[in-house]
């Protein structure tokens, strides 16, 4: 080959190499375009493991995307009130929110059903039904009428009964008492003489201080702690029949959700898992800890008294056969949830409950 043929040669093979890197860069683009999202959240900063499993979502986005999708993470009322998440993301004012569904049961009842209803699923049975039952299409084909979309990101595990600056030991002393709680529980506790009253998390304890409410549930041990009910509020009772183990959401505009890139779809699923299974296991390793400073602070805990118990059971079933009589939606994910419920109960008494309550008297025994 004479030098004149080599040059001509190599000269054609470099642009041949520069029209393909150019062909290259924009369908890399396409694939990895620069977003930002802003999530909005219904909790406050201070509360610390409920905030910050969508920091991880958050963190975990920019840094798998490379810095190219980022989600600017908002504290409640810092661009929506809390309890209007759900409004901001289905009218587009915001991509995303960190919240509960029950919050929205005003909306419609369905909406318990995607955070935990009076004697319903445990955390473990919550999380697998969502993901491994149906439960995850079953909430978003309901969801897609408000234009969202929702990824689990969070579950508390079961809560505690919350505090009360009275003791309640029949279902008399719950007559006309005025209790901050949220979701279908309300309807349920109106049957048995509780008077609901549904006020933001950080708006809780001055209503408690102010004798606005009579009692107050929020989550567990960690969380009351940092709001310091106990200082207003003595009795402290278990369990949260009405939260054996609710789910906490990210809401994505649906429209928004269905233009993401497929990978970018897949990022934020992981980062929401990721989320998730944090939320539980730092509630797990601090709850304990927690509990035993709130009774040493005076706190005094109380069992709900079988009375209590089944008789909010009675009112629930009536509740859920009221509810699903005339609402088709709620109906069709209830019964999912409650044919889960009984096989994984009957499983649960078999390994899970056997191991735990040998293990539980051993730790009653002091020879753990």
């Amino acid at each position: 080959m004479n030098r004149r043929n080599f040059i001509r040669q190599a000269g054609t093979a470099g642009i041949l190499a520069g029209s393909a890197a150019t062909l290259a860069t924009p369908a890399i683009a396409q694939e990895n375009p620069k977003i930002t999202w802003r999530m909005t959240s219904s909790f406050t900063k201070g509360l610390d493991i409920l905030f910050g499993a969508a920091e991880i979502v958050a963190e975990h986005v920019r840094e798998a995307s490379n810095g190219n999708f980022v989600i600017q993470h908002f504290a409640g009322g810092e661009i929506v009130p809390a309890l209007q998440a759900a409004d901001a993301v289905s009218s587009g004012t915001v991509e995303m929110a960190h919240t509960c569904a029950y919050y929205y049961v005003g909306k419609d009842p369905t909406f318990a059903l995607g955070t935990a209803v009076p004697f319903g699923l445990n955390a473990r049975q919550t999380n697998a039904w969502f993901n491994q039952a149906g439960g995850n299409e079953l909430l978003n084909e309901f969801l897609s009428g408000y234009n969202i979309h929702s990824i689990l990101l969070g579950n508390t595990g079961a809560q505690m009964g919350g505090w009360f600056r009275k003791e309640i030991n029949t279902i008399e002393d719950l007559k006309g008492l005025k209790m901050r709680i949220a979701g279908l529980t309300g309807q349920v506790m109106s049957k048995v003489g509780v008077t609901p009253q549904q006020i933001a998390g950080g708006d809780v304890y001055a209503a408690l201080e102010k004798g606005t409410i009579d009692a107050t549930e929020f989550v567990g041990p960690y969380d009351d702690q940092k709001l310091g009910f106990h200082k207003v509020a003595k009795y402290y009772y278990y369990p949260a029949w009405w939260e054996g183990g609710p789910a906490v959401h990210a809401f994505v505009n649906l429209e928004k959700w269905n233009s993401l890139p497929d990978n970018y779809k897949r990022i934020l699923q992981d980062a929401c898992a990721a989320g998730s299974a944090s939320m539980l296991e730092r509630y797990d390793a601090r709850n304990p800890l927690a509990l035993k400073e709130l009774v040493a602070a005076g706190a005094i805990l109380r069992p709900f008294s079988q009375e209590i118990l089944d008789a909010s059971y009675k009112a629930a079933q009536e509740t859920y056969a009221e509810i699903s009589a005339s609402n088709p939606a709620f109906k069709k994910i209830y019964d999912s949830q409650q044919a889960f419920k009984k096989d994984a109960y009957l499983w649960a008494q078999i390994a899970e409950y056997s191991y735990d309550t040998f293990m539980m008297i051993q730790q009653r025994n002091g020879t753990l």
